[in-house]
């Protein structure tokens, strides 16, 4: 998202973090801007009874945690490392005077968040309405829009992490994409997930 040489003039550090370590914590108070330099992170909550909810997965060059630095709350969320992953880890008021000094990244920034907000407000529609394979349909079908991606689109979740993105069991997931491979909806090949 932010140029990775603009960053480092900025004051960024680089941390090398190993697979499933907590980068930030629900309710806990924003001081630093996250980008993933290499790996892959999630965002989550847990309900009452300790079922894993994810509310994104960020990939290379992607940030993630920002809203709390713009709002002045805590995060309403936690967020951790899937693999081991490298981040560029950037004070607030550095990043404010970044955004600050380079309209057009501050420009990017806000279209990427905008971009962020749409997926959320869709995505609860999906989750709390319609059934479990509309909600698989729904997530991919935006995913494959966000990626670019107008030929065959190879989903790279695991069914776990799909269930965990629309509010489901794994085994729903499981038996709706085995459903929508057989209306057509979906292929499979080598236990791999396109549309």
């Amino acid at each position: 998202m932010i140029p990775e040489n603009l960053l480092l003039d900025f004051g960024a550090t680089i941390e090398n973090m190993d697979a499933s370590e907590v980068i930030l914590s629900e309710k806990r108070r924003a001081d630093f801007y996250f980008q993933i330099k290499s790996g892959e992170v999630k965002m989550y909550n847990f309900n009452e009874n300790g079922k894993e909810f994810i509310q994104g997965m960020f990939y290379d060059g992607e940030s993630f945690g920002e809203p709390p630095l713009f709002g002045d709350f805590k995060y309403p969320a936690s967020a951790a490392t899937v693999k081991p992953t490298q981040l560029f880890k950037l004070s607030k008021t550095k990043l404010f005077k970044l955004l600050t000094q380079n309209p057009e990244i501050n420009l990017k920034f806000t279209k990427a968040l905008a971009k962020r907000l749409y997926y959320k407000a869709t995505i609860l529609k999906e989750i709390s309405v319609f059934p479990p394979e509309h909600r698989i349909l729904a997530l991919i079908d935006f995913l494959k829009k966000e990626y670019g991606a107008e030929d065959l689109f190879q989903v790279d979740l695991t069914r776990q992490q799909i269930a965990d993105l629309t509010g489901q069991r794994v085994e729903t997931v499981i038996r709706a994409v085995k459903q929508l491979e057989q209306d057509g909806e979906l292929k499979i090949i080598n236990r791999k997930v396109f549309r």
